[in-house]
Order: structure tokens, then C-alpha cells, then sequence
């Protein structure tokens, strides 16, 4: 039987500045070197031994919904709700209510926002 870990999300962006700058500002991620390759594609920690991966298509065509997301959770949710209200962050619940939580059936609070780009973020609660 072969055991997996989650190892990194690569995102495509169209301005890898912009995300970088934009994923600093929210979540605080550090940047760190990129020991794959001498491209421009920019690498964040997340924690954990977790990276998330900004990869320069400045021409792609990026298409995203809801139902695709990445997800990170938090002990401190109402506090971080807080911040994307302080730095001017829509978020919505699943139904896209604006400026509203949603809490599943199994209680876990979640808010989804979206990054430069438009991929989905969630975050929730599930700690």
C-alpha cells in the first residue's frame, strides 16, 4: 500500500507579482526559493512543509467555479472574516451570499473568496 502527503498546489496566473503580493497580504505566506527550475515561477510556504506554487501564464485563459477551490482552515475565523473586511475583501457564503458565513450541516463555519486571478479560496473553521 502506498502512502501519500500533500507536498503543494500550482496555481497559473497571469501576473505573478500581483499573486504573490496578494497571497503575502492575506495569508501572511513567506516566499522561498524555487529549487525546481531558473523560471519566473514564484513559490509561497503555507506551513507545514506546504507550498503553494505561482506559475506566470500571462495569457492564459483561466476559468475557475466555485466547485473548484482550495480550502484552509483557521481557529481564529471570525478574526480573519475581520481582516478581509479590514483589507477590503469580498468573501460570500456557498449560495454567494456577500459578506455572509455559511455553516455546514456538521457546523464547521466557511466563508469563499476569490484571488487575483479568480480561483476560489475557502476557508473555514475545521480545526
Amino acid at each position: 500500500m502506498h502512502t501519500f502527503f500533500f507536498n503543494h498546489i500550482a496555481l497559473s496566473v497571469k501576473d505573478v507579482d500581483k499573486s504573490v503580493n496578494f497571497y503575502q497580504k492575506v495569508f501572511q505566506f513567506k516566499e522561498i526559493p524555487n529549487t525546481a527550475s531558473n523560471s519566473k515561477t514564484r513559490w509561497l510556504a503555507m506551513g507545514n512543509n506546504k507550498q503553494l506554487h505561482l506559475i506566470p501564464r500571462p495569457d492564459a485563459e483561466i476559468k475557475t467555479n466555485k466547485a473548484v477551490h482550495f480550502a484552509l482552515a483557521t481557529a481564529n475565523f471570525n478574526a480573519f472574516v475581520a481582516f478581509l473586511k479590514e483589507i477590503n475583501i469580498p468573501y460570500s457564503d456557498w449560495r454567494n451570499t456577500p459578506n455572509k458565513d455559511y455553516v455546514r450541516k456538521d457546523g464547521i463555519q466557511q466563508v469563499y473568496f476569490q484571488d487575483p486571478d479568480g480561483y476560489w479560496i475557502e476557508i473555514n473553521n475545521d480545526i
